[in-house]
């Protein structure tokens, strides 16, 4: 089975690195079978956008918003494990 992988890319000048560090350590925990790894990528400009194998899968800007760590569990499910129970964090 081959693994996925995702990028986080966030704005270091808005500071946002601890949130995508926390957010990278929720992923690895939760898809600890199927992801190979989560890369952080710094940007600029206000930048917080999630891609599961190169593919935009959130985006700050286009949402206007964050993501909830839920939300986030759910979106990389979806493209990289759709039958994985999520227990708790699923859809209700």
């Amino acid at each position: 089975m081959s693994k996925h992988n995702v990028t986080i890319e966030y704005c270091k000048m808005c500071r946002w690195m601890m949130r995508a560090s926390w957010m990278a350590q929720e992923l690895l925990i939760t898809f600890d079978e199927e992801l190979d790894e989560v890369t952080l990528r710094q940007g600029t400009g206000g930048i917080y956008n999630v891609y599961v194998n190169d593919k935009l899968i959130f985006s700050r800007k286009e949402q206007g918003r964050f993501p909830e760590i839920t939300e986030l569990k759910q979106l990389v499910r979806d493209h990289i494990a759709p039958d994985k129970s999520l227990g708790h964090s699923d859809k209700g």
